[in-house]
């Protein structure tokens, strides 16, 4: 009985919305988005307020160890000094995600188990995902060809035979799915977990949350850190020219050979 008592409560991509110019807007998903970017406006305004050259208070640390040691090191590493460019993009995109997935760490369902939640976490629902995940990738294709020209942009899908021209064009097409689909479907699967259990076990439904929503917060900021290192993998592989790469290799064996010249004499 409570088997499909649960099966009757819970409802996959059922969400309040409202029409608007023959568009349907969900309401909640709507809401959810709007209050993460007032909160990240907030956390700007605060930062600036409160910045400082002496001693930094927590929230200005924790805001230099996330630019300077997570995104920094990541792009620094990834695509060098011509990357500095592309630090506010990778701290935007990585705030963005982070406080939208944990949104849904609030308990705002008036009843759960029963009703969906008022602020539900915006990218457990597919349309923020794609929208963030199509955004990434066309800027990234537009970096490439600013990197390459127009020339080269075509040419390297023909990279490195140009009978895997097809399978290159695929894997463009499908870059913007698995990023949707990554992010979507572990936020997803964190709010359905909990809906489940909640209409299975009520009664346990309180200590559950309480255990849960820690794990629930981890996933969220791996998910943000997993997107946002994706993000900086994209523009690297956008940015990378295949001669510059021959070129370093061909630079290190004559390093090499010079240095075994050398020993040698």
């Amino acid at each position: 009985m409570k088997m499909l008592y649960a099966a009757k409560t819970i409802h996959v991509g059922d969400h309040p919305h409202l029409s608007v110019f023959g568009l349907t807007l969900d309401t909640d998903i709507l809401m959810s988005t709007v209050l993460a970017l007032l909160i990240i406006i907030f956390m700007g305004w605060y930062l600036r307020k409160h910045i400082t050259d002496g001693v930094p208070g927590k929230f200005q640390l924790i805001w230099e160890i996330l630019v300077v040691d997570i995104v920094g090191d990541l792009v620094k590493s990834s695509l060098g000094e011509k990357g500095k460019r592309f630090f506010p993009l990778g701290v935007t995109v990585f705030i963005f995600v982070l406080v939208a997935n944990w949104i849904g760490f609030l308990p705002t369902a008036m009843h759960p188990g029963q009703s969906g939640e008022i602020f539900p976490a915006p990218t457990s629902d597919v349309n923020l995902p794609l929208a963030l995940a199509l955004f990434v990738i066309v800027w990234v294709h537009i970096e490439s060809m600013r990197a390459r020209r127009v020339g080269g942009y075509i040419k390297h899908y023909a990279k490195p035979a140009a009978w895997l021209t097809p399978i290159n064009f695929i894997e463009e097409i499908t870059k913007p799915i698995t990023l949707t689909l990554r992010l979507f479907g572990n936020l997803f699967s964190g709010g359905l977990i909990i809906v489940v259990v909640a209409a299975l076990a009520t009664k346990v439904l309180g200590p559950f949350e309480v255990v849960w929503k820690p794990f629930d917060l981890a996933i969220g900021l791996i998910q943000a850190y997993i997107f946002m290192l994706l993000t900086i993998i994209y523009l690297d592989m956008a940015t990378s020219h295949e001669e510059e790469l021959e070129e370093k290799h061909e630079s290190k064996k004559e390093k090499k050979q010079h240095a075994v010249l050398e020993t040698s004499q």
